[in-house]
């Protein structure tokens, strides 16, 4: 049995209890036909915090996954502990400007009490001169002082994030902890029923890109997608949410290979790999700033001594973090061509698809080189115990570039 199924065999028994989930907008991966039309609407960190509560994040399944979690990968859930949220100042009201020339307007002042005419006496029959009227002196208006809109006051930068320090690692021996903040869960919407898979921030000029497997992101209905940084069940966001952009037809900002979309997951399993522009998070700032950046690394080979993955499990309330070494497998299927990474560690199942593959791991920064996303070889491995992933060569170069230049267009 592979990682994943089509979801056209399982979206039915997916959704999310108490019905189909609010649609806000249609998303889809670069290239792909459109879908039906919608409103692109507004998806910013507040529509995404909003929608993405802790208990619909909590009840969100692998997408999708058929391997049940091994005994030894199930925490105990602890009590969920309300997130604490930053406040968000309101914004300042703007003033109108004046149009080109035209004088400005000073501040409103209060207006002139109102004149009261008296009636005319009736005229008698021999009228007197009347005399001549000492006309009223014209009220004098102060203007009022002019109105500015107070100058924005700059928020401090992001602390730098905590790195806790990672368990001792058994090579092959696969083990749940708290995560790091360079990783965590990328949650979508897709046929009505609320998914994960694993992502990581990839470091860009524009500080706003993650990085994850293409068959998570796959299709013309992914849609209010976010990534939460170092997720856990008793911590949902605890460097806030980042909601993956949209056009201006409400399509999803996904940079996936043409060829894996035209060629299918089999024949392009080589190529499973997806990058997202996300936008900053509540507070305004890109996610690059708040948690750090992995560095994407092409042309490292399939050999490395030490390789620490991350995934999400599917039933685990935390993270999983194993090291081990990586050999280069190539398939003997003709449906499934190509050469792959291959790691042996304990314990990934659904939910880890897109965790990264981190070379020389740095545990003062909490981020390294990424190598290879879990994904590839049947989506990811046909068993939770051997993972694989497509190999970073020139093809997964070009389409970072492709995902840097895209998003520096959409500023």
């Amino acid at each position: 049995m592979r990682r994943t199924l089509t979801m056209a065999v399982v979206a039915a028994a997916l959704l999310v209890p108490g019905g189909p989930l609010p649609m806000a907008a249609t998303g889809s991966v670069a290239g792909a036909a459109p879908a039906a039309t919608v409103a692109a609407g507004r998806w910013t960190a507040r529509e995404a915090r909003s929608f993405w509560t802790a208990e619909r994040m909590a009840s969100a399944v692998p997408l999708p996954s058929v391997h049940p979690a091994p005994p030894e990968v199930v925490d105990p859930v602890p009590p969920a502990e309300p997130e604490p949220v930053d406040p968000v100042p309101p914004e300042p009201p703007t003033l109108p400007e004046p149009a080109p020339g035209a004088t400005p307007v000073p501040a409103a002042t209060p207006a002139p009490p109102p004149v009261v005419t008296e009636p005319l006496p009736a005229p008698s029959a021999s009228p007197a001169a009347a005399p001549t009227p000492t006309p009223a002196p014209a009220p004098t208006t102060k203007p009022g002082p002019t109105r500015t809109a107070p100058a924005p006051v700059p928020l401090p930068a992001p602390a730098p994030p905590v790195v806790p320090r990672l368990p001792a690692l058994t090579a092959g021996i696969g083990q749940n902890f708290d995560g790091i903040p360079v990783a965590g869960r990328m949650f979508l919407v897709k046929g009505g029923g609320a998914y994960f898979c694993t992502a990581s921030v990839v470091s860009s000029p524009g500080r706003n890109l993650v990085l994850t497997a293409a068959h998570c992101l796959l299709g013309s209905d992914t849609q209010q997608v976010a990534f939460v940084p170092k997720y856990t069940k008793a911590k949902p966001q605890p460097y806030g949410m980042f909601p993956v952009l949209r056009d201006a037809a409400g399509r999803s900002r996904i940079w996936i290979d043409p060829r894996y979309r035209s060629r299918g997951v089999d024949r392009a399993a080589a190529l499973d790999v997806a990058f997202a522009q996300v936008g900053p998070d509540a507070r305004g700032f890109p996610v690059e700033s708040v948690v750090g950046g992995n560095r994407l690394v092409t042309g490292a080979g399939y050999a490395h001594a030490r390789i620490t993955l991350i995934g999400h499990p599917s039933s685990a309330a935390r993270p999983r973090v194993c090291a081990n070494r990586t050999t280069k497998f190539t398939s003997s299927d003709a449906q499934i061509p190509g050469s792959f990474l291959r790691i042996n560690c304990t314990g990934y199942p659904g939910g880890t698809s897109g965790g990264p593959f981190l070379n020389r791991y740095d545990a003062r920064t909490g981020t390294g080189d990424v190598v290879g996303v879990i994904g590839g070889w049947k989506t990811g491995g046909d068993r939770t115990d051997t993972s694989y992933s497509s190999y970073f060569g020139a093809d997964i170069r070009k389409l970072y570039e492709k995902a840097v230049a895209g998003a520096k267009a959409a500023r």
